[in-house]
């Protein structure tokens, strides 16, 4: 268990334990939710728009029938030409 204190400025310095845990860096941005219990958490922003993204482009490469690395580059490569003209 780890305790913070809330500064006067509502600030508070997150304990290295959980920045190493959250894999927080300076200049990242917290994320806090309520679930639907009451609880609040608090997890990594940058993490978890990763994982929504991950989770949003799931099963795109196999649509595309896209089966390695150098196709997905391909590809990205393809979609910045069209885009310069």
């Amino acid at each position: 268990m780890n305790l913070a204190r809330v500064s006067s400025n509502g600030q508070i310095t997150v304990p290295v334990e959980i920045r190493r845990l959250l894999g927080l860096k300076s200049g990242d941005k917290v994320l806090f939710f309520q679930k639907q219990d009451g609880e609040v958490v608090m997890s990594n922003a940058s993490s978890q728009a990763i994982r929504k993204a991950q989770a949003a482009f799931a099963g795109a490469a196999e649509a595309m029938n896209i089966t390695s690395e150098e196709e997905v580059q391909l590809f990205v490569d393809e979609v910045r030409c069209k885009e310069r003209g």
